[in-house]
């Protein structure tokens, strides 16, 4: 699922306020009292709803008929609050993403949707290979969706008071949807968490950054592969996505290297890495004025890759290192790259083991976050500190030498 919060949070302190804040005129035309923003009684938030759909120009049938019908869905708050956390290596994670058969689909869709896809390098900048990829990644070219009522998820995590700011916008955006034709409010299924269509695009950005690719007059990510890649990449193009620059490039690394200086942090770039020592291996060094990290997932024994800034918008799209490094690699591999070098990397630490690690950084006085056997870039950051304090290799990378030598 694509967890693309950033995008959910532009804008919703303003549908907040209005929820919350002045009279809204009912269906009728008589003031309301405000309502909830979250909780209570549904019909009567479903109300509130209705009344802030019209402030944006909604009509009451519309509304309506968007929200006849509605209700909670447990499963929805179930999904919501068991939410795994990521525990897989990148050498894992991709392995298992980047798999021949979805290269061989992926290139497939390449060859048969190629003049859907050269328009969106042509109009929006965005390779064909980089939609692919998250078309791939998200929902197996189309064919896993999810099958969670969209406007029922939307209402049931809008209602529920953990965080309505981020839902509620989105809730309105698909009863605007209603309105637009694009959206059956009975029908539309989904992800658990709104997203919508092949590429799992939340109602806001559909609204907003969706196009009619095949010319039917209507936008549907679910059912229209044209439309769906086409609104994809104007909603990449809206990340930050720089037309003729490279996104990520496998490189090899020297054994002695500044591997304090690895990860995502500034004040690099290419160029500077070239200079000591780091190779790509397609060996292409035109980009080397760009900025750029150097990462390595597993340590400095394993896989290296530059990203470079287009490599932002992958974090855009989702928060997950392990996620936007593989992705990032798979867009590279329908580009024509070679698998990547596995390198021989250290056996990393248990979840027990990094919970001990993280335990014992925090008694150094890092700041970890939450003592939760994740490798995150909190954990990351701190692991580099303590190992350049202790003479060791800077990577990042979380080892049973360092618990030991901790």
């Amino acid at each position: 699922m694509r967890q693309n919060l950033k995008t959910i949070l532009a804008a919703s302190l303003t549908a907040l306020l209005l929820a919350g804040g002045a009279h809204a005129q009912t269906a009728a035309g008589t003031a309301a009292e405000p309502a909830a923003v979250c909780g209570g009684d549904i019909s009567a938030f479903l109300q509130g709803v209705k009344a802030e759909a019209l402030t944006r120009g909604v009509s009451a049938e519309i509304a309506d008929r968007a929200l006849a019908g509605a209700a909670i869905d447990p499963k929805v708050l179930s999904r919501d609050r068991a939410q795994g956390v990521f525990r897989q290596t990148f050498l894992e994670f991709s392995k298992r993403t980047v798999s021949q058969s979805r290269l061989d689909i992926g290139r497939k869709k390449l060859t048969d949707l190629s003049s859907v896809f050269a328009r969106s390098e042509q109009e929006f900048g965005v390779p064909g290979a980089v939609i692919a990829a998250f078309w791939a990644m998200e929902t197996d070219f189309g064919a896993v969706q999810g099958d969670f009522n969209t406007r029922n998820a939307l209402v049931t995590l809008s209602h529920d008071c953990r965080r309505p700011e981020l839902f509620r916008p989105q809730l309105l955006a698909a009863v605007e949807m209603v309105g637009h034709g694009d959206l059956d409010p009975n029908g539309t299924t989904g992800a658990w968490a709104g997203e919508i269509g092949q590429v799992q695009m939340l109602p806001k950005d559909i609204i907003e950054f969706g196009v009619d690719g095949d010319g039917d007059g209507h936008i549907d990510v679910k059912k229209s592969s044209p439309d769906a890649i086409l609104t994809a990449a104007k909603f990449i193009q809206h990340l930050g996505f720089v037309k003729g620059q490279p996104w990520i490039q496998e490189v090899s690394v020297p054994d002695v290297l500044p591997f304090e200086k690895t990860g995502l942090q500034p004040g690099m770039k290419a160029a500077d890495w070239f200079a000591l020592g780091v190779t790509p291996r397609d060996g292409d060094t035109s980009f080397g004025n760009l900025e750029a990290s150097l990462v390595i997932p597993q340590g400095r024994k394993g896989p290296a890759f530059i990203t470079y800034p287009n490599f932002n918008i992958y974090l855009e799209w989702n928060q997950s290192f392990i996620y936007t490094t593989s992705a990032a690699y798979f867009a590279t591999r329908l580009a024509g790259a070679p698998p990547y070098e596995r390198g021989t990397p250290e056996e990393g630490l248990s979840e027990d083991g990094m919970k001990q690690l993280q335990t014992k950084l925090q008694g150094l006085g890092h700041d970890v976050g939450k003592v939760d056997g994740i490798l995150g870039s909190g954990t990351r950051a701190a692991i580099q500190k303590e190992q350049l304090r202790l003479g060791l290799p800077a990577d990042g990378w979380a080892t049973q030498a360092l618990l030991s030598a901790l």
